[in-house]
Formats: structure tokens, sequence, C-alpha cells
């Protein structure tokens, strides 16, 4: 049996949750409460966040193995780009700025006030650079790195409609209008809008 343990708005979850269902893998989910955490999920991991995967007593607690998980069991569009060896460097790349740096960018501009440091509009613009860049690597094209998604496109995204839904009318404002248009397309997505139901 292959269960996620997940919490609906949780960036790396969410992640985790489309890469599941690209790839057609059958599973359980457990919504968590991050105040109430099961049991069984800190059983598995005593790292107490989600997600994590539980699939033939085998425990991924990490959203991208759990995303490389699911595309190693099936990966129909091609998300890994197996033949184009420099644009899956390029992925690994833009995953890890993402995770290790703008990550902390969109953390202390959502939660500036735990920041005190400097106004909220100074971490806005420290973010506001990785967003220059993806806007720019959009010129020509629908997504990131190819004519299709690949697995940079949805590692990034829901950490790119976190920082645009901060404030809405500044990011809609902003020049990055094929960003813009990356986002919404993944926004009315059927594999975004299908793992958001309730």
């Amino acid at each position: 049996m292959t269960t996620l343990y997940s919490f609906r708005r949780c960036p790396y979850a969410m992640r985790a949750r489309m890469a599941l269902r690209y790839c057609g893998v059958a599973v359980d989910i457990v919504e968590v409460s991050l105040k109430a955490k099961p049991a069984e999920m800190l059983a598995l991991s005593s790292k107490g966040t989600v997600p994590v995967l539980s699939v033939d007593g085998r425990v991924i607690d990490e959203s991208l193995d759990i995303m490389r998980w699911a595309l190693a069991q099936n990966d129909p569009q091609d998300w890994l780009l197996k033949d184009d060896s420099f644009g899956a460097l390029w992925m690994n790349k833009l995953i890890e700025a993402n995770d290790q740096t703008f990550k902390v960018h969109l953390n202390r501009y959502k939660y500036a006030e735990r920041y005190p440091e400097h106004p909220m509009e100074f971490y806005r613009g420290e973010g506001e650079a990785f967003l220059r860049k993806l806007d720019e690597m959009l010129e020509g094209r629908d997504y990131l790195l190819a004519d299709h998604p690949s697995l940079a496109d949805v590692a990034l995204m829901p950490f790119v409609r976190q920082f645009a839904h901060v404030d809405r009318e500044w990011f809609a404002q902003t020049p990055y209008v094929r960003l813009q248009a990356w986002l919404q397309r993944f926004l009315e997505s059927e594999l975004f809008t299908s793992i958001m139901k309730k």
C-alpha cells in the first residue's frame, strides 16, 4: 500500500502530490493537521514535516525524492528530460536555487514581521531576482526548459505561487508577464486543480 501524509497548502506537499498524480500511482492521501500530527506519520519520519510517503515498507520524507520516485515509476511527458543532459543539469540547478535560496527570501517576505531587521519590501526584492530570472527563461516558450513541463516547472511552481499570493496586486503589476502566464497555466491545469480538491 502507498500512503502519502500531506498538508494541502504546503508547497512541498503540493509538488509531491502533483508528481504522484501525473505518474498515475494509486496513493492513499492522509491530510495532516500541522497542529496535531498523526502518531503513525511521526513513527515513519521523526522529522515531523510533510510530505511523507510510505510505499511497501519504504519511507521517503523529502518532497523532491518523492517526485523522483514517482517519475521513476512513470514519466509519460518526460519531465526528467532524459535525452537532454544540458536541460537536466539546468533543472537541478534551478531546483537547488529555489529550495536553498528563493525559499528563504519567500519565508522572510511572507512572514516579514518575524524578521524586523528589514522591511517587507527588502525581502520581496531579494526574491524578485529569482522571478526575473525565471521570466527571462520563459522567453519564446511556455515552460522553463522545454516545450512541455519538466520536473523544474512543477518543483518551483508552488513556491512561485506562494510568493505571488503574498501581495497579488503587486505581482499582477510586475513586468513578469511570461511568468504570470506560466503560473496561471498551472493554476488552471487539471493536474493542479485535481490535487487541491478537498
